[in-house]
């Protein structure tokens, strides 16, 4: 991370923490160690975030949209002078789960052999920082000046978890979705209001609509 110019490290339930051989094998980037914030959920960690994006080697049932490492390093340099921004990560051993992808805006798969495509949590992290230090550098290009700016700012996860639980409750509150035999319906709920990226604004009016079909 501090090879790329990057300092803000969280940690979600870390198994070890402050740990001996992790400050031994950070050198001289302590600093970036020293100063991570540890929490207790995901939700936590990417609750002030507008976008979300998790690195994913593995195809999924219900397919997100995917990033290259390219596009998720332009995106995110493009995308992080106006609001928080998170690049998650799973364990070594086991990567991210369905239930933290679901969570995500994009997934972000690195290139690699078909045959062998895992890539160490410590490599991953360095392939996709790159990127985001290669579009911090061609910030003179063209493509990184764009007139276009949107008139709200995105709403961030917290807001979006808590539309999606009002969401399943006015769903189940009229019968057409069943918690006991819920099959995919939350999922590709999730899909496709992440998929369109709501600002704050648009999720307020679409909790308003949900509160008036409670109240009929």
């Amino acid at each position: 991370m501090k090879n790329m110019c990057i300092d803000k490290l969280y940690l979600v339930e870390p198994r070890e923490f402050p740990a001996p051989r992790a400050v031994w094998r950070a050198a001289g980037a302590k600093d970036v160690l020293s100063d991570a914030k540890v929490v207790n959920s995901l939700d936590e960690a990417i609750e002030d975030c507008g976008l979300v994006i998790g690195a994913s080697a593995r195809e999924r049932r219900i397919p997100w949209p995917v990033l290259s490492p390219r596009e998720c390093g332009e995106k995110i340099w493009m995308e992080a002078a106006n609001q928080s921004i998170a690049l998650l990560f799973g364990s070594e051993d086991r990567g991210l789960c369905n239930e933290h992808l679901q969570k995500c805006h994009y997934h972000v798969c690195i290139p690699a052999n078909p045959d062998y495509s895992s890539l160490n949590l410590a490599a991953a992290v360095q392939v996709l920082t790159y990127e985001i230090k290669m579009a911090s550098l061609a910030q003179t290009d063209d493509k990184f000046h764009s007139n276009h700016t949107w008139d709200m700012p995105y709403a961030t996860s917290k807001n979006i978890e808590l539309f999606f639980k009002h969401l399943e409750e006015t769903m189940t509150g009229i019968e057409f979705h069943d918690p006991d035999n819920p099959k995919q319906l939350m999922t590709r709920m999730r899909r496709l209001f992440t998929r369109v990226r709501m600002d704050e604004m648009e999720v307020s009016m679409l909790r308003g609509l949900l509160s008036a079909v409670q109240r009929k």
